[in-house]
């Protein structure tokens, strides 16, 4: 199938590693001309070195903090200038640290707030000029399974996540008669830093090792095993090309069948 992204303007944020990383290498192997960020300076310019050398494609990096709140406007206007444009926005953040309710107090919540909610707000409300120029424009926001099915010990990820997801359907409502999709991908447990950062975590809790929790995460989905990076990918990138120009308000677990409910 041709996803007929050559060519695209994509912007993708939190790409330095995992499930953003993936999307944009998959995105410049389908030709689409990307833009990523990452907080990380030293981190984006790795990812950035790594992608050129296996895929030729044109690359730009922006560094910045999601959680300020000039970031994402002053991102939006580096990957317009860089590109000429913008088509595709992939809304993507590290999730909040882990953690039961009473361990966390208002300036936890509210930095998750900011992190992991207002990104998207202040992404996409800054890119909605330029997507409305577009012939293909689609937004993909980045969330989780836990807004179907909460995740122990996962309290600000669970609350603050289902909040994207109530505005990525009203954006694919509200202006869908604009040409513009809006669609949210919700992964689970996924072979990438942050969950092997978790499940460290859960090992240092329990007394227990990361290879066996990793394998008791695993049994969780009727595949057996974790999601590889590039299967989250995978959907993605279907997701916000022009082969999908139907598809809009959708919220697809990407899970391995992890999810238990049928809604």
């Amino acid at each position: 199938m041709d996803l007929q992204l050559d060519g695209k303007r994509a912007l993708v944020t939190g790409a330095s590693r995992g499930l953003g990383y993936a999307t944009a290498r998959q995105l410049a192997s389908e030709g689409a001309r990307v833009a990523i960020n990452s907080r990380s300076k030293d981190k984006l310019e790795v990812a950035a070195k790594t992608l050129k050398e296996e895929i030729e494609c044109e690359l730009h990096t922006l560094p910045g903090d999601l959680t300020e709140q000039d970031t994402p406007a002053k991102l939006v206007a580096g990957a317009v200038q860089a590109l000429g444009g913008l088509d595709i926005l992939v809304t993507n953040a590290g999730g909040p640290p882990s953690g039961p309710f009473e361990s966390f107090d208002e300036p936890t919540w509210q930095k998750a707030i900011d992190l992991s909610f207002l990104s998207h707000v202040r992404l996409i409300r800054a890119a909605l000029p330029h997507l409305r120029k577009s012939s293909s424009a689609s937004v993909l926001t980045i969330t989780s399974v836990s807004v179907k099915q909460p995740i122990p010990n996962l309290v600000l990820s669970n609350s603050i996540r289902a909040a994207t997801i109530g505005l990525t359907k009203t954006l694919a409502l509200e202006i869908g008669s604009e040409g513009i999709r809006f669609n949210s991908i919700l992964p689970s447990w996924t072979e990438t830093e942050r969950v092997y950062e978790l499940m460290s975590q859960r090992a240092e809790q329990k007394g227990t090792n990361v290879e066996d929790e990793i394998q008791a995460q695993s049994d969780g989905s009727p595949m057996g095993r974790m999601g590889k990076p590039e299967e989250f990918a995978n959907a993605a990138v279907f997701l916000v090309s022009p082969a999908a120009s139907y598809i809009t308000g959708v919220m697809l677990p990407v899970d391995g069948g992890m999810y238990k409910g049928t809604l």
